[in-house]
């Protein structure tokens, strides 16, 4: 009898999440893309995250404000979610301390490596027809659905 009981929560939980992914995913893509978009109208650079995030160390060029208004505007969006909703949507981290600064390090060092991480790749590189950029993300996806399989079927 409990076992139903867990079953039927996790199938309640699956169902309701999967309701909004549609609806999430369509309006987060499009807010980046439309973000993507006005950086390029209004500055002529491509909205990469990793190299705006990078360019707020030393030694600084002058265009330090825009860099911390984009990485503040990044950080203010759980903000509006809340404002708008009401909630924000739950979030669960499986993994501990270690294997997070451990995950964060290797991403930042295969955005240094790849010259570029997924929004410079794979919004605005893709868009502008970029090889380069297709390898790159082609390269990312390729890794992250590794990775995914290997810690959950393998771990």
């Amino acid at each position: 009898m409990k076992a139903d009981g867990n079953a039927r929560a996790t199938r309640n939980q699956d169902e309701m999440i999967s309701e909004h992914t549609f609806i999430a995913a369509l309006t987060g893509g499009a807010l980046i893309g439309v973000s993507a978009v006005m950086m390029m109208a209004l500055t002529g650079r491509v909205a990469g995250v990793s190299g705006i995030a990078a360019r707020l160390l030393p030694p600084w060029d002058g265009a330090i404000a825009g860099r911390f208004a984009f990485i503040l505007g990044l950080l203010a969006a759980t903000l509006v979610v809340r404002l708008a909703t009401g909630s924000l949507p739950p979030l669960t981290l499986e993994a501990g301390t270690i294997d997070l600064v451990l995950a964060g390090l290797l991403v930042g060092f295969g955005a240094v490596l790849g010259n570029g991480c997924t929004s410079g790749h794979g919004v605005c590189g893709l868009a502008g027809l970029s090889r380069r950029s297709m390898v790159a993300t082609l390269v990312f996806m390729a890794t992250a659905i590794a990775t995914t399989f290997l810690a959950r079927h393998m771990a």
